[in-house]
């Protein structure tokens, strides 16, 4: 069994409360932050704050000494692959090894057509994730990277300084669908497990794909992975499994606050939400009894947090944290 690992989620629209949610983060022992990869919000309208997802991590970079860096997820068909190994090399030195390449096929079509880009069917958009991944390991690693696809091409893409990390940065992909999967189990050493987002949406703003994504959705999921796995030649060993997790807290078992975000997120009731793999309701017993039973079913070690309030952020590092550490 893997250390268990707990990531933040920074603030996504003002960046003085990013680097002190990292600051605060780092001190307070979580293993990475993370920010997503977005044009505009996904959580609020077009006017909604959004920082620039590498550009933010690599100034939080510079300002910590020890916490991991991840964006969760970078869409891969923001930036051409071989832009995107420059920028994650340098993200690596500037952190002197604390980055994890956290990546995805992009889902948030409005943002696409907004801003120029075409949006692919999923199918193509997945082939072109495998590509980058292609791309950015041979850049990574090798002395004169050079890789034909289908949709990219690089020849003698000279890569230096190249990362801190060898042989090279971890891969953390995220999603769950068929295809990603088995990209997953080719390439990834982490597989964040979020519910699919091929309809334009992701979990928290579907309700519906909150409330279907349960406990043996989850174990289903993990199951296909381990097969494809299998398939590739590779052992379920190498592959850490991790999630979001939306945190919301009280000492107060019955605080109506936490039936009413489990109602927001489209729960059909209270004890839905509990048990649901997307969320962690409840007291800091509650939470951290079950947060024990799920590590023991599922073997996931690694949970990036979204704390809905500011006293479910506190309980957590104070009372739910202290049981998982080694």
């Amino acid at each position: 069994m893997n250390k268990i690992k707990f990531g933040l989620f920074l603030p996504t629209g003002d960046f003085a409360q990013a680097k002190a949610a990292a600051l605060q983060a780092e001190q307070n022992g979580f293993y990475s932050v993370s920010t997503n990869d977005h044009f505009f919000s996904p959580l609020g309208n077009h006017d909604t704050p959004q920082l620039e997802c590498f550009t933010s991590l690599t100034a939080v970079a510079a300002l910590t000494d020890t916490i991991r860096i991840v964006p969760s997820v970078a869409a891969a068909s923001f930036r051409n692959p071989a832009l995107l190994a420059k920028i994650t090399s340098t993200l690596d030195q500037v952190s002197n090894g604390r980055f994890i390449m956290g990546l995805g096929a992009g889902w948030f079509d409005k943002e696409y057509q907004a801003h120029g880009y075409d949006f692919p069917s999923t199918p193509e958009r997945l082939a072109q994730l495998e590509e980058t991944i292609q791309i950015l390991k041979a850049m990574w690693c090798d002395e004169e990277p050079t890789f034909n696809g289908r949709y990219f091409s690089i020849n003698k893409a000279y890569a230096n300084p190249k990362p801190v990390q060898k042989p090279r940065p971890p891969i953390m992909l995220g999603g769950s669908g068929p295809g990603l999967l088995k990209i997953a189990a080719a390439h990834a050493d982490i597989l964040n497990i979020i519910p699919p987002t091929s309809n334009g949406k992701d979990f928290i703003n579907d309700p519906d794909a909150t409330a279907r994504f349960s406990m043996d959705v989850l174990k289903t999921k993990i199951a296909q992975l381990h097969q494809y796995m299998a398939e590739a030649g590779r052992d379920p060993e190498e592959i850490e499994l991790g999630g979001i997790t939306l945190v919301a807290m009280s000492e107060n078992a019955n605080d109506e606050t936490l039936r009413g975000i489990a109602t927001q997120l489209g729960f059909p009731d209270y004890s839905a939400a509990q048990y649901s793999p997307l969320a962690l309701l409840g007291t800091p017993n509650e939470v951290t009894h079950e947060l024990k039973k799920r590590i023991d079913e599922t073997g996931m070690s690694y949970y990036i947090i979204i704390a809905m309030t500011p006293e479910s952020q506190s309980l957590f590092v104070e009372r739910v944290m202290p049981a998982f550490a080694t």
